[in-house]
């Protein structure tokens, strides 16, 4: 069985080519306009499509007539997912949160796991042993937190995420350098002590990383940290299975 998953964020689409739980081929940054040529070359019998951007929802009729099977648009507070929500607002719910917390139960079933995207926004997550999703935190992602320095004052520049394997300086001595110490060590230091405060609640916790800035991330943070780009689009096929495959 052929599957897609479509995950529409804030900024891009990402999609994942299924062949039942092996995920083939992954697209990221790819343009709205390049999806419904995807699904053509890729011909899934189904397709599950989340979206946390209203206004890049595709057009059903456009997809029903590629596809043969099942269309699944994800929503966190109706559809039903392989692990329990104990979200108290499912209906705010992000459907990345939720799909990211199913693909990380399929990854570690029975164990907790705590999950870490960094993208548009930091968002903390976690799952406890009996697979119940129980929610999290969100906070500006780096992107994010370089912009509002520059916009919300008279006289910094705005500065974009550094080379992966750049120095970041703990003291900056420049208005440029002192940015970049604040930013980036300032959400590395907030990741740490999250993961600290995690692992003493829920004694043997796994971290998985996922989102855009998980690479740059990863190589300053601590070991046993396994990043994960594909997370959502994992758990979104996992939601798809769960419901085509009976």
């Amino acid at each position: 069985m052929r599957t897609l998953a479509l995950d529409i964020g804030n900024t891009a689409v990402k999609a994942g080519c299924f062949e039942g739980l092996l995920l083939r081929d992954m697209q990221a940054g790819l343009p709205a306009a390049e999806v419904l040529a995807l699904v053509r070359r890729w011909q899934p019998t189904h397709v599950i499509v989340a979206s946390v951007a209203e206004d890049a929802a595709l057009r059903a009729d456009e997809l029903r007539a590629l596809v043969p099977g099942e269309i699944l648009t994800f929503s966190p507070a109706t559809t039903a997912v392989p692990l329990r929500n104990a979200y108290a607002t499912p209906h705010t719910l992000g459907a990345d949160r939720l799909a990211a917390a199913v693909g990380a139960a399929g990854l570690r079933p029975g164990r907790p796991t705590l999950i870490i995207d960094a993208g548009t926004a930091l968002k903390f997550d976690v799952v406890t042993a009996d697979e119940t999703y129980r929610g999290g935190s969100i906070a500006p992602g780096l992107s994010m937190r370089f912009r509002a320095l520059h916009t919300f004052t008279g006289r910094l520049p705005l500065l974009e995420r550094p080379a992966a394997d750049a120095t970041i300086p703990l003291v900056g001595d420049s208005t440029t350098s002192s940015l970049l110490s604040g930013v980036v060590n300032g959400m590395v230091a907030e990741i740490v002590d999250f993961i600290a405060q995690y692992q003493r609640l829920y004694p043997g916790i796994g971290v998985l990383l996922t989102g855009g800035d998980a690479a740059f991330l990863a190589a300053r943070l601590p070991a046993r940290i396994f990043v994960v780009p594909e997370l959502v689009l994992l758990g979104l096929n996992r939601i798809l299975a769960y419901h085509v495959v009976k």
